[in-house]
């Protein structure tokens, strides 16, 4: 947190991020890597007919991540507040003290709702979820589109509980 400031975290999450990136998109970048893929499935030892793979990165693919993340590389245009990213979890992070600072925060939420709907994506709003750190936190209300954003007292980041109060006790406990 900044100098003790109001801070919120927004843990946007994009809806079945591997899944929905349309792979017109990304042949160009590297149309010789995911050219020709297809698949199959098998249960209880039949096997169904093979199918051209016609959306997302196959999964498995050592490009998986780092073609997820070029498709992903603009994202941050434009955002004002901190804008986080590993693979599919992102994580937006401002100051919210002032009005101008939850202001921008509401500016960058359009933002990526705008660059979602560019990207024909989008977001798992029910699964998106804001953590309200620091004394004093006004608690403001944020949404994604038009639908609010769901206030949380933790949540898990990139594996690690953080909570309001950046206490460890609730990642520790489990361990000890």
């Amino acid at each position: 947190m900044d100098k003790g400031s109001a801070t919120v975290v927004i843990y946007p999450d994009l809806r079945k991020a591997f899944d929905i990136v349309p792979q017109n998109n990304l042949n160009h970048l590297v149309d010789k890597e995911l050219g020709g893929w297809s698949q199959r499935v098998v249960v209880n030892g039949l096997m169904s007919t093979w199918r051209s793979v016609m959306s997302g990165a196959p999964q498995g693919l050592v490009l998986g991540q780092v073609l997820f993340n070029t498709f992903l590389g603009d994202v941050d245009s434009g955002i004002k507040c901190t804008l986080s990213k590993f693979a599919n979890d992102t994580k937006l992070c401002g100051v919210v003290n002032t009005l101008e600072g939850r202001d921008a925060v509401w500016r960058d939420l359009e933002r990526l709702e705008r660059w979602a709907c560019a990207k024909h994506m989008e977001f798992n709003k029910a699964k998106c979820k804001v953590l309200h750190m620091g004394r004093g936190n006004p608690k403001h209300n944020y949404r994604l589109g038009r639908q609010w954003i769901e206030s949380s007292p933790e949540e898990k980041d990139l594996g690690v509980l953080a909570n309001e109060k950046l206490n460890m006790t609730q990642q520790c406990t489990p361990a000890a």
